[in-house]
């Protein structure tokens, strides 16, 4: 069952721009984003939900600057010792 997020606004706001599709997709589409950057959610899972394709996500990724790849240095040595490993 799908969760609801609710967003107060001020009450000089029109209904009528509250209302407007592209503001809703945008203001979904900062929270899932935000989500990813936090490492609450996988990227597969933000495509889904923002109902685009892994290349789609990739550029929003992009232009908001979040890393498609996300590893400690920790993660990054271990990675290579075991290449390093794998090619001897």
């Amino acid at each position: 069952m799908p969760r609801q997020v609710i967003l107060e606004f001020p009450t000089e706001l029109s209904e009528e721009s509250l209302q407007k599709k592209e503001g809703l997709r945008k203001a979904k589409e900062a929270f899932v984003l935000e989500l990813l950057r936090e490492g609450e959610i996988s990227q597969g899972k933000a495509a889904e939900l923002l109902e685009i394709s892994r290349h789609e996500l990739f550029d929003l990724m992009a232009h908001y600057e979040i890393p498609a790849f996300q590893a400690t240095p920790k993660e990054l040595r271990e990675g290579l010792k075991n290449l390093k490993e794998a090619l001897q």
